[in-house]
């Protein structure tokens, strides 16, 4: 659903995107992690044909990005940064204005606006103006207008900065339901936790480059740290273990071992085949991977500090 090869950006000297390449299969989330001023953001603007590139091609929906961006703008739709909402207007105005922008007719703009408010559980607060709704509701609104339209592939831009834990998970429920709907989501966001539980892959993104792809488990699994922690019913086994196990590290008093691995599943079978063949009975066993705190850091050379605002 979006495909880019090469892309690259500047403002004047500073080169923004360095030549990156990303792939999104449509009805997926694809979440861009990165520093700030890591290129998220412009990248957000560029597929959404806010602004133009320097290099490289781009296809969003199967258009041309530099060729149709008229017909990627009827496939898209974009929740930036900052609330797109009219806080002058009620919550119904506010979609009814973006009806109108589409130029949907009268029934069909009807029907939409309801069918969006109640999905969006705000039709209680609809004839309300929108300087009086909470961040949450702020947000669900927000997100219903770019909606109207019925597009194919939505922009996410750190969609729920700012809102407390219950509205963001509400908004990371609503994103899954748009999801499994066939919508295409591209997800940038400050919280890896969001990234981690909404994103099918996830590029991160440092000094205008792909640093690294993969799904969430195989971006933990390629940095130190992982490893399997094993329980024995007593202390022979502990010890037998230990003398089959290379790497591993007992805690005597717990009867556990902790053997370095990426918790994958042929790095698993190995490891208890290993103590099959010594004849070593495991009580239990739990697999350890890094976060996405600890890929953000290992990849990037940064501590990633998550937005308060």
């Amino acid at each position: 659903m979006i495909a880019v090869t090469g892309l690259r950006k500047s403002f004047g000297e500073r080169t923004v995107l360095d030549g990156i390449d990303l792939n999104v299969p449509e009805g997926t989330t694809f979440s861009l992690l990165g520093p700030n001023g890591a290129g998220k953001t412009t990248t957000v603007r560029i597929l959404s044909t806010v602004i133009g590139f320097d290099g490289g091609h781009a296809a969003v929906a199967g258009h041309d990005l530099a060729r149709a961006p008229d017909r990627v703008r009827a496939a898209i739709g974009v929740t930036g940064q900052f609330s797109a909402v009219d806080d002058l207007l009620t919550g119904t105005e506010n979609l009814q204005l973006m009806a109108d922008l589409h130029r949907l007719g009268r029934a069909d703009r009807q029907r939409r606006v309801t069918e969006l408010l109640d999905r969006f559980d705000l039709g209680a607060a609809a004839g309300q103006v929108a300087s009086t709704y909470s961040g949450g509701m702020r947000r669900r609104l927000d997100l219903a207008m770019t909606l109207i339209g019925d597009p194919r592939v939505i922009f996410l831009d750190e969609p729920t900065t700012g809102l407390d834990p219950r509205s963001r998970r509400m908004m990371w429920q609503t994103i899954r339901d748009l999801v499994a709907g066939g919508v295409t989501v591209f997800l940038t966001t400050q919280y890896l936790e969001e990234a981690d539980q909404l994103a099918d892959r996830i590029a991160v993104l440092d000094q205008g480059r792909v640093v690294a792809e993969g799904t969430p488990e195989q971006l933990k699994r390629g940095v130190p740290g992982g490893h399997v922690r094993l329980r024995f019913a007593d202390a022979a086994a502990l010890t037998a273990a230990v003398g089959v196990l290379p790497g591993a590290a007992p805690d005597e008093e717990a009867l556990t071992v902790q053997v370095p691995g990426d918790g994958g599943v042929p790095a698993l079978r190995r490891l208890l085949d290993r103590l099959d063949t010594a004849g070593v009975t495991v009580e239990s066993l739990s697999v350890h991977t890094p976060d996405l705190d600890d890929v953000f850091l290992a990849l990037t050379g940064h501590q990633h500090e998550e937005a308060t605002r």
